[in-house]
């Protein structure tokens, strides 16, 4: 517990065997108070050596991509009963030791969701980052400002903490199973109000962290560039996708009643 708020970590996994008791090794179990590996159909061990970590284990049956792997996590979670989730990648890649002062942003009052960014405090080309990925971070994140008229030093971090009315409130099915599942959760807490905030974070990229091809990095940069003009057509009031369902004035009721 932290502040009497209930931490869980959720880790969506695939093939994550290689770094996954590295990660866990690393997670304050004195503020968390679950662990939760969602296994998106990995053909190595990463299942076996789950349980034997005793963590709450969840199989999926067939592959369900990225997006639908959290859309699992999330559910799970709540479920257990968590008032703070945190997403950590069990790929080692954001360092869980940030989970404290990640969760603490939260269970104290002052944000609704937070980041950890890599490009705060400039540690991700040290980190390893390859550069034609860290250019098109800051083109996309400038784009994505710009035109939702949010100011995030990054928008695709997969560092993330978000709180129980976040994660109740948002459209999550209405969200995509892919890459850009990230980028909409963040355009869809953004539109409903919710107050998003970011700490540094150091990032490491070696052999077994995860990473998508360059392909798939461009059709998620399209993606993202569509999520902010869905942002900004809903704004105006000529289309609504349906990513914003049950989102206007929620947020503002909510914290009046409160």
């Amino acid at each position: 517990m932290l502040l009497g708020k209930k931490v869980v970590v959720v880790m969506p996994a695939y093939n994550a065997e290689k770094t996954l008791k590295k990660t866990v090794e690393e997670i304050d179990r004195e503020i968390v108070d679950e662990i939760v590996l969602v296994d998106d159909c990995s053909s190595d061990n990463t299942v076996k050596l789950a349980k034997s970590l005793n963590l709450h284990v969840v199989e999926h049956e067939k592959n369900l991509g990225y997006g639908g792997n959290q859309k699992s996590c999330y559910a799970t979670a709540l479920k257990l009963g968590a008032d703070i989730v945190v997403m950590v990648h069990p790929d080692y890649q954001y360092t869980p030791k940030l989970i404290p002062a990640m969760a603490g942003l939260l269970a104290n009052g002052q944000f609704d969701l937070a980041l950890g960014s890599r490009i705060l405090g400039g540690g991700a080309l040290r980190g390893g980052m390859p550069t034609y990925k860290y250019i098109a971070n800051r083109i996309l994140t400038f784009f994505q400002n710009v035109s939702t008229g949010m100011k995030l030093s990054e928008f695709h971090t997969g560092y993330r903490c978000f709180s129980k009315e976040v994660l109740t409130q948002l459209a999550l099915d209405q969200n995509s199973d892919d890459f850009v599942f990230d980028n909409q959760m963040l355009i869809q807490a953004h539109y409903a109000g919710f107050r998003i905030g970011e700490i540094t974070c150091p990032t490491k990229y070696f052999d077994d962290a995860s990473s998508i091809s360059f392909s798939r990095s461009v059709k998620y940069g399209l993606s993202c560039i569509g999520c902010s003009g869905h942002y900004l057509l809903a704004k105006w009031n000529i289309y609504k996708s349906p990513i914003f369902t049950g989102l206007d004035g929620q947020v503002k009721l909510s914290q009046e009643a409160s």
